[in-house]
């Protein structure tokens, strides 16, 4: 958009400077010529004027401010179309000299607990506020509140609000484009509804960002960020920033619940819950509303000298008066002859007087002939047309079909403007320029990012010296045990290899420390149960092996590799050799019992049994057994046994 700095809009309002610009609008500083004070004026690009959408979340923002009236609410004053001069769809505002909660932020990185306090108590304030009159704002972020140089907090952009004073609430579509991604609630993102819940979920990610420094969700593209607010949960303040209270920690996450349900209710909620949070953080401090203490600057004396309207207006009047008197002196007398002046006015004008004013005459239509050629006939400037978003293929095609040339002077990096698009042009749209000339245009590159380079597998040096090639920081070296990194390595950095990020974005390197080493208790002579489930428990890989002994009882372990006392590293083997008792066995005494349970008792001791039957007796027991009973014998020895 064409810088209209000077231009007077609506006859009213005189445009001073250009404050800020954004890829919807433009505001101005200017000065209200009917009363005499300075305003803020925001107007919409041409380009938009034509989108009936964009003209209505205008007239929207103007309705929503104008229906609250609060200390925390940037006042909007009037609104309309310019028709005299530049077309130009306007919104009047007061001027609010300052900063932006972002800009701040930028500045200051995360903020003190108390200070936090101090800049979300009046934000909450203002939505308790809108949210009372059924005003839900959609579009809470720190570049919306407005820090004013007498440090009073105001809420601004009320463009993406919906109310029953405000009319029909705008698509989900329209909501996702116009608003923010990374501080829109789960709801917003998935059904493009929004109530007052909606407002606490913004405000409180916009409170984890004061506390934090950062937002909880990064991303290369808003739909990645959208996705993660709809499927994970917002992490406690308390894992990004050390020192955070744990109740305010509690309250932050409650508002930051993706269950609306779960979060308070409205503004007024969040309010009174972070009010009380604040007292019992400092109980002797003198708890005044801070959306209210800060004193309000006192109204301008009223200027006495006339402003433009008011001079025109005296003039008029005094000309009235003398034609007026002029008139009384020149009337016909009463007996109807014409009086000396009207005489005196009938008189010829000289020859040299008509002469003077014809040659005046064909001046001033000479002037009008040159006026006209410069201004409208063949050789008038070109007024340029707005090519900002387009982009390079699409300026081309619109200043070709005027017979200019585009020239692109200049890429880089815009937050806004998507690659390959213009962010600006000199001339700007609406200036004028020869026939033939040449625009000049700055192309953008997109957001600025640099990917993680890839830093595992390198020494703590290597990877400091890599990071130094690129606009990152250095942040937290931690070292932790690792079974598969050598020690003294680099395990994984955070943001991860191959991540895309902003400049300055902090890195923090995880490094090796190597195995972990546990010192080992000697098992010997103990149960084997005991031996494994602990051995097992602390990450060492433990073989077994069974074998008869005549000194350990059975299940108790024999011996041990390695023995107790050395530390070993997580993940070594140790061998066990665990006890099956006594080789040798005595033959009991299984005389008078029946062949089944003689089998029993003598399969007890893994002993092999041969029977033999004699006799003609229906129930049959154990007559002799060999070898005979008393007898020591391995293991696995066949016996025989005589039933009959």
């Amino acid at each position: 958009m064409s810088d209209l700095t000077g231009e007077l809009i609506d006859g009213r309002y005189q445009l001073i400077r250009q404050m800020a610009a954004g890829g919807m609008a433009t505001i101005y500083e200017a000065l209200d010529t009917r009363l005499d004070r300075r305003v803020a004026v925001k107007i919409m690009h041409p380009h938009l004027a034509q989108d009936e959408q964009f003209v209505e979340r205008f007239i929207r923002e103007a309705k929503a401010a104008a229906a609250l009236s609060h200390p925390n609410i940037v006042s909007v004053q009037d609104q309309g179309w310019n028709q005299n001069g530049s077309p130009a769809v306007f919104l009047v505002m007061e001027l609010v000299e300052g900063h932006t909660l972002r800009e701040y932020l930028n500045e200051q990185g995360a903020l003190a607990v108390a200070d936090g306090i101090k800049f979300l108590l009046p934000v909450l304030s203002a939505l308790a506020a809108a949210h009372k009159l059924g005003i839900v704002h959609r579009d809470i972020k720190p570049d919306n509140i407005l820090i004013s140089k007498e440090g009073r907090i105001k809420i601004a952009d009320f463009g993406l609000a919906k109310g029953p004073l405000l009319g029909n609430t705008m698509t989900a579509e329209s909501s996702i484009v116009l608003g923010s991604v990374s501080y829109l609630s789960p709801e917003q993102v998935q059904r493009g509804i929004a109530d007052a819940r909606s407002d606490v979920y913004s405000a409180g990610i916009t409170a984890f960002e004061i506390f934090t420094g950062e937002k909880p969700y990064s991303g290369d593209e808003p739909i990645q960020i959208a996705y993660m607010h709809v499927n994970e949960r917002v992490p406690l303040m308390s894992t990004r920033r050390s020192g955070i209270p744990p109740e305010l920690d509690q309250l932050i996450y409650r508002a930051t619940n993706p269950d609306p349900d779960a979060r308070p209710s409205d503004g007024a909620e969040f309010h009174q819950g972070l009010t009380a949070i604040s007292q019992s953080l400092d109980p002797s401090q003198k708890q005044l509303s801070l959306e209210l203490d800060i004193p309000i600057a006192p109204m301008r004396p009223a200027s006495k000298k006339p402003n433009r309207r008011e001079r025109a207006r005296i003039e008029k009047e005094k000309t009235l008066a003398l034609k007026k008197n002029d008139g009384a002196g020149e009337n016909k007398k009463a007996d109807g002859r014409e009086s000396t002046a009207q005489l005196r006015k009938k008189r010829k004008v000289s020859k040299r007087v008509r002469r003077n004013r014809y040659i005046a005459a064909a001046l001033a239509i000479s002037l009008g002939i040159l006026g006209w050629y410069a201004l409208v006939g063949s050789g008038s400037k070109v007024v340029v047309p707005s090519i900002v978003g387009a982009t390079e293929e699409e300026a081309n095609s619109a200043l070709g079909s005027l017979g200019l040339t585009l020239v692109i002077s200049e890429k880089k990096f815009d937050e806004e403007i998507t690659d390959g698009k213009i962010i600006e042009s000199d001339p700007a749209g609406g200036g004028k320029i020869d026939p033939g000339g040449s625009v000049k245009a700055i192309i953008s590159k997109g957001s600025e990012r640099y990917a993680i380079p890839s830093l595992v597998g390198l020494t703590p040096e290597a990877a400091i010296n890599l990071l130094a090639k690129y606009p990152l920081t250095i942040g937290d070296l931690k070292e932790v045990f690792n079974e598969r990194t050598p020690k003294g390595f680099v395990i994984s950095s955070s943001p991860k290899s191959g991540e895309k990020v902003r400049r300055d974005t902090t890195v923090d390197l995880l490094i090796s420390k190597g195995l972990e080493t546990f010192a080992v208790t000697s098992y010997v002579g103990k149960s084997a149960d005991q031996a494994l489930n602990e051995l097992t428990e602390a990450g060492f890989d433990v073989d077994t092996t069974n074998q008869f002994s005549e000194s350990v009882l059975a299940g108790a372990v024999i011996s041990q590799l390695p023995s107790g006392g050395a530390p070993l590293e997580k993940g070594a083997e140790i061998s066990l050799i665990i006890s099956k008792g006594s080789e040798f066995v005595f033959i009991p005494n299984v005389f008078s019992l029946s062949e089944v349970k003689a089998r029993e008792a003598l399969n007890d001791l893994e002993l092999k049994v041969e029977v033999k039957k004699i006799g003609a007796k229906k129930v049959k027991a154990v007559t002799n057994i060999s070898p005979k009973v008393g007898t020591k014998v391995k293991r696995g020895s066949k016996v025989t046994i005589t039933v009959g």
